[in-house]
């Protein structure tokens, strides 16, 4: 009869544990939310991000921490969260690099996103401008194309960096239009706008808010914009899709968890996420930076993943692409 005791006690713990797990969940969160972003700070992404995370924190009525994590590709941050306990208290700021990544840079981890972690929904968008230098005489998509057809070889077309997003809707720009241009990656768009304003480099797919700036003094002039929408920013210049049916490219982040996260927290973090990308206010403070927010389900973020990783990783095998 002295060991009854002990068994039953064990038992009885056993028993109680799903009981102590839902009540955790029925609890989440009880303390603050990490959001790890895969990008430094100071930056439009850190903004959009730091913008996202203080409207969801509110919702959830939990602090939400923004941990900038760069480097390797955003792998850093995607293979921390991979690896968190899946609890709920960290969570990805997910960009357009896991999709181009499992091609780009086959040796990075998480080497299949798809499969490493979950989808909580998509949070925004941004497209970019195509602007080029007043020498270049072209004014619109159309005489853009034109122009570097009849001129193969001869426009510099920057880039931040090989393997950018900005750099890959150059590559489709190439494949779309049927055209050649000479890619001259840069360490980053600063640098490459400098030589843009200059006249060394001819063109360049930059962020709108990034872009803006150099649009309005008049040393460069804007042609088109990547995504499949005008921005706020620039309503005069229509998309690229108007001369090139279909063309989209444009950057994007959505909320990630690591696998195993109770369906429950998942479920609770979907509803925050579309409530936050859903406020007008948000909507408008993120328009004047060029960024649209973009409601998505999990399902929606999963779709799209699963779509531009077989896109871009077509892309950039055809075009042999590869990571400096």
């Amino acid at each position: 009869m002295k060991h009854d005791l002990p068994r039953r006690a064990v038992l009885a713990a056993v028993l109680a544990a799903p009981a102590l797990t839902a009540q955790a969940q029925d609890a989440w969160p009880s303390r603050p939310i990490t959001l790890i972003n895969g990008y430094a700070p100071g930056g439009l992404t850190d903004i959009s991000t730091r913008a996202i995370a203080e409207r969801l924190s509110r919702e959830l009525g939990q602090t939400i921490v923004v941990d900038s994590r760069p480097g390797g590709g955003t792998s850093v941050s995607a293979t921390a969260v991979a690896a968190a306990r899946p609890d709920g208290y960290t969570l990805l700021m997910g960009a357009t690099s896991l999709a181009i990544n499992p091609a780009l840079q086959p040796s990075l981890t998480p080497r299949d996103p798809m499969t490493a972690l979950v989808p909580v929904g998509l949070g925004y968008r941004s497209a970019f401008v195509l602007h080029v230098h007043p020498s270049l005489p072209a004014r619109n998509a159309a005489e853009f194309i034109a122009y570097a057809k009849a001129n193969p070889g001869k426009i510099d077309f920057g880039s931040s960096g090989v393997g950018a997003v900005n750099h890959l809707a150059l590559e489709l720009l190439r494949v779309a239009g049927g055209i050649e241009v000479n890619h001259i990656p840069y360490r980053g768009g600063a640098p490459a706008l400098i030589d843009l304003r200059t006249g060394r480099i001819q063109a360049m797919w930059q962020a709108a808010l990034e872009a803006i700036p150099a649009i309005r003094d008049g040393a460069t002039r804007p042609i088109a914009v990547s995504g499949l929408d005008r921005l706020a920013l620039l309503p005069d210049v229509p998309p690229m899709a108007d001369t090139l049916p279909g063309f989209d490219a444009t950057f994007w982040q959505g909320v990630f968890a690591p696998v195993g996260t109770p369906p429950a927290v998942l479920a609770r973090l979907e509803s925050g996420l579309r409530v936050t990308t859903t406020d007008p206010v948000l909507a408008a403070r993120l328009g004047e930076q060029g960024v649209a927010l973009a409601p998505g389900s999990a399902e929606d973020l999963r779709a799209l993943l699963a779509r531009e990783t077989a896109s871009w990783g077509r892309l950039i095998r055809e075009q042999g692409i590869r990571a400096e």
